[in-house]
């Protein structure tokens, strides 16, 4: 019973920076455009600009936490002192002051800045914990998979509640309605974070006993490390190029007022209802990961995995427009997301490895500096995606004016821009993933040679 309330506790942690994270990548550029009163032009300069700045705090929050010595461990105690800023500046964020647009501006630069830095303090610990919480390679990938199940549990809730609260707190169009909202998640954001610090220990004490500039050395010297970081930032850039089309997809591409019928009944078909598919079905992908994991091993499950999403993506291609082609999609939608469900754990399970190998290789315990480096590849991997779906759709002559994309003019994007939007949901995330395929089949760390290092390690360890 302590081993499986230690799983759902470290599960709260994610849980909550995922209701964050997901609110924020799907409503915070409305917020701004719509609500806030900013131009998207300064709108996206900010999300760029904080990006640069993710690229420098994250490593440092890691090697921070990595040097960090409490009676409670090394990063556990961020849980509890960083949670009531968390839930501050995202409380912040959407507050909408009544000031002139260059001060509103300014706000929004301060803000913003203050919860990515904020989300890097309590979000970077959180993740190396894994590699302290046990020593068994097998048992971080039950760490992992709890950990994502809650995550897509969490973002699952903040994106059904988050209209509904709005309207009921003030109105969906109306700021109030936007801080109040926020109010709610982030109060609820600081209590799991609580129950995360609760439930959860530190099992394992490592210490850095090498300098800053050796850790940078030996992580640059960790070829396991590089091959994972280009097959998690093209799982990222997979994730977000998808999700980042999926409402250009459902204005142009699939007819307005297009339903699924059951028998008598029918209901609508539209961008919502594929996306919160998309989470539940993730929740199947995470409770399947582990034995999956097991039976074939990280690398071989996170190879296959990447195969079966390139063949559905390149299928995704051809479905017709149609009565059954929407049920296609909707089911083609459901295997990719469990799929992608699977591969979410897996990757935070193979940094941890890939942690007790520089641990073992290096005598370093640079966990933070490690798992800080996946925090940049999820960040980036989001930002590129996000930003070359736009930038395809642009050159492909896409129509972003709403008086000729409306439902009455839907015929009018080019021929070319249309086509681009169904490569963006096939054959561009089908690349990505073959390209995933490849550089992972060069990563080292195998089930057998976790078993050696762990074996090294818990010599290493006593003495």
């Amino acid at each position: 019973m302590r081993k499986l309330l230690r799983h759902i506790g470290y599960g709260f942690g994610d849980m909550s920076s995922s209701m964050f994270w997901k609110v924020f990548s799907y409503y915070l550029p409305f917020f701004y455009s719509n609500i806030f009163g900013l131009s998207l032009k300064d709108a996206g300069v900010i999300l760029l600009v904080t990006r640069i700045w993710d690229a420098v705090s994250d490593p440092m929050m890691g090697i921070l936490a990595d040097r960090t010595n409490t009676r409670w461990g090394k990063y556990r105690p961020y849980l509890l002192f960083v949670a009531p800023l968390f839930s501050i500046a995202g409380i912040l964020l959407f507050t909408t002051p009544d000031w002139s647009y260059g001060a509103k501006l300014v706000w929004a630069y301060v803000t913003y800045i203050l919860m990515m830095t904020v989300y890097t303090g309590i979000n970077v610990p959180y993740g190396a914990m894994l590699g302290v919480m046990t020593d068994d390679s097998n048992e971080k990938t039950v760490y992992s998979s709890f950990r994502m199940f809650f995550a897509y549990g969490g973002s699952f809730l903040a994106l059904f509640l988050w209209e509904p609260l709005c309207n009921a707190l003030g109105g969906y169009n109306s700021p109030q309605g936007w801080f109040w909202a926020m109010v709610v998640i982030a109060s609820a954001c600081f209590l799991l974070f609580l129950c995360c610090f609760s439930l959860t220990k530190e099992e394992l004490k490592t210490v850095s006993t090498v300098s800053i500039g050796k850790d940078f050395k030996s992580l640059l010297s960790n070829k396991p490390w590089w091959i994972l970081i280009g097959a998690a930032l093209c799982f990222n850039l997979f994730c977000t190029v998808r999700g980042a089309t999926v409402a250009y997809y459902f204005a142009d591409i699939i007819p307005a007022g297009a339903r699924l019928a059951i028998g008598p009944w029918s209901f609508l078909f539209y961008a919502g209802l594929f996306l919160a598919v998309g989470e539940v079905s993730n929740m199947i992908g995470v409770a399947v990961c582990v034995p999956l994991a097991a039976r074939f091993g990280k690398k071989s499950t996170f190879i296959a995995v990447n195969i079966g999403l390139c063949i559905l993506s390149v299928l995704f291609f051809f479905i017709p427009m149609s009565q059954t082609g929407f049920w296609l999609m909707l089911i083609a939608q459901v295997l990719i997301s469990i799929l992608t469900g699977v591969m979410s754990p897996l990757v935070w399970s193979m940094y941890a490895d890939v942690s007790d190998y520089a641990e073992q290789r290096f005598k370093t315990a640079s966990t933070g500096l490690i798992f800080s480096s996946s925090s940049m590849a999820q960040k980036f991997g989001g930002a590129i995606g996000g930003s070359a779906a736009l930038w395809l759709l642009a050159g492909f002559g896409y129509i972003t004016d709403p008086a000729l994309t409306s439902a009455a003019t839907f015929a009018g994007q080019p021929e070319d821009a249309l086509t681009c939007l169904k490569c963006l949901m096939s054959f561009i995330p089908a690349l990505v993933s073959l390209i995933a395929v490849l550089v992972v089949s060069f990563y080292p760390l195998t089930t057998a040679r976790m078993k050696e290092i762990d074996a090294q390690l818990q010599i290493q360890r006593a003495q």
